[in-house]
């Protein structure tokens, strides 16, 4: 397994994910600097959470126009897999691989504090350590990752099944206090239609040791590791 991870400027969270997959047993990961476009022989390209060019016009955007993200559209496209956390996910969806928009909390407020998220499904690369129905927590960092889509859109993801995670309290139940950025029917992840692609706003990441409160997020990159090694 060769897993790329992209640096932007403003990018801080690179060191993060690198742990997270030596912690989970894979290689050491390679840095991407935004202006390369090789990513020949990766099996997974992360582009990891920040403040990519310090959030000018909005999370992502300018991100989007990189060098780098030509060629991450097309290795999607070839059916390549793709983890974007938090302004990853941001960068994803206005580079257009992702759909919907990711707006300003409804709070108005950046938001830093532990979540829950409930996983969807149970039979993605991402997800395979997890069993549906699942709760675990996460930390979230962000002020725009209230995700909205139009009424289609929202359907199709409903509907084929795109919703990766939702925001839930620890028992699973959906409530509104558990959603603190207001994103749409609880959404804090999403796939693309051949679930290769996932984003997601909160930071599994950041809970892959004990040493730094907990293991909850590691099933995440473990189930990565040895699906993308078989």
């Amino acid at each position: 397994m060769r897993v790329g991870v992209v640096l932007f400027p403003g990018t801080n969270r690179e060191r993060d994910v690198l742990t997270a997959f030596v912690r989970a047993g894979a290689p050491r990961p390679r840095l991407i600097w935004h202006e390369e476009s090789d990513l020949a022989g990766l099996d997974l390209v992360v582009l990891p959470g920040g403040f990519s060019y310090g959030d000018y016009l909005r999370p992502g955007a300018m991100a989007a126009l990189s060098p780098v993200m030509t060629a991450v559209r097309a290795f999607a496209a070839r059916g390549g897999y793709v983890l974007g956390i938090c302004n990853g996910f941001q960068i994803l969806i206005e580079a257009g691989i992702l759909p919907g928009a990711l707006l300003r909390n409804v709070t108005l407020r950046f938001l830093a504090q532990d979540c829950h998220l409930r996983v969807e499904r149970a039979d993605t690369a991402f997800t395979r350590h997890f069993q549906k129905g699942a709760v675990f927590r996460a930390p979230m960092a962000h002020g725009d990752g209230n995700y909205f889509a139009d009424p289609a859109t929202l359907a199709r993801l409903e509907g084929e099944g795109l919703i990766a995670f939702r925001y839930t309290p620890p028992a699973g139940e959906l409530a509104r206090e558990a959603n603190p950025n207001g994103s749409m029917n609880h959404i804090a992840g999403i796939y693309s239609a051949n679930l290769r692609v996932l984003g997601l706003m909160p930071h599994p990441e950041d809970l892959v040791d004990p040493v730094i409160g907990g293991e909850d997020g590691l099933p995440l990159f473990t189930g990565l590791a040895e699906a993308l090694a078989a």
